[in-house]
């Protein structure tokens, strides 16, 4: 499988969410061999969006020439696409938000009723690409908190198929940490490999890595504790 990670995390490869990105892709390669490609969002000149349409109306043009020229083909040779980011104001950090700002050429200006919604028919044939996202933040629970950024996921891209979504992210990046985060790191992982074999997650095993790796209390009083 071909796979396009875009991560959106200013911290590149350091990223706390990356840890949970690659447990996934690790879980993935026990299955067999795939074909990654990881996109720092930050290290890409991609112009913002002016939202002249003319990538619209011109068969995927866009008046920029920068470096999102090559992540759309990238995109469009994919099968599955995953975005992984920290949770920034309730949202994608800016690069990642620039970035799929910028997908707007893989779409017409013409429009279809879906259900009981309008969306823009595709200017590419992308029926074959599948779609995942990770996200951590630094709160101590999910509650109130991923719900926005899980809902432009969805909306962007019809999406129903890989929501993950981990609170107290930064402790992936603590050494002292380990003895929760491995554990937690092993049942992502173990997600990876049931989306390779089946193209699902167990609901039940999606809950447990999506929740608190320590009491919410005790998170929190750590944190507070730095301030």
């Amino acid at each position: 499988m071909k796979i396009l990670v875009l991560n959106g995390s200013p911290k590149r490869e350091k990223s706390d969410v990356m840890h949970i990105t690659n447990a996934f892709l690790d879980g993935m390669r026990e299955t067999g061999a795939h074909d990654v490609k990881i996109i720092n969002a930050i290290d890409k000149h991609i112009e913002y969006c002016t939202g002249c349409f003319a990538c619209m109306h011109n068969g995927g043009a866009c008046i920029h020439d920068d470096d999102m020229r090559g992540i759309l083909r990238d995109i469009l040779d994919s099968e599955l696409l995953i975005l992984s980011f920290p949770l920034y104001c309730y949202g994608m950090p800016a690069p990642l938000k620039a970035l799929i700002d910028r997908i707007l050429p893989l779409s017409s200006m013409a429009m279809e009723k879906v259900g009981d919604r309008y969306e823009h028919v595709g200017q590419a044939d992308f029926s074959r690409l599948r779609y995942a996202m990770i996200c951590g933040c630094g709160f101590p629970n999910s509650k109130h908190n991923f719900e926005p950024a899980v809902a432009q996921f969805k909306l962007l891209f019809h999406s129903d198929e890989v929501v993950i979504t981990v609170p107290e992210s930064p402790m992936f990046s603590e050494p002292t940490a380990l003895p929760v985060t491995e554990p937690r790191l092993a049942l992502v992982k173990q997600a990876g490999r049931q989306f390779a074999e089946s193209g699902s997650i167990d609901g039940t095993l999606l809950d447990e890595i999506c929740s608190p790796m320590i009491p919410e209390e005790v998170y929190a009083a750590i944190v507070n504790s730095g301030v």
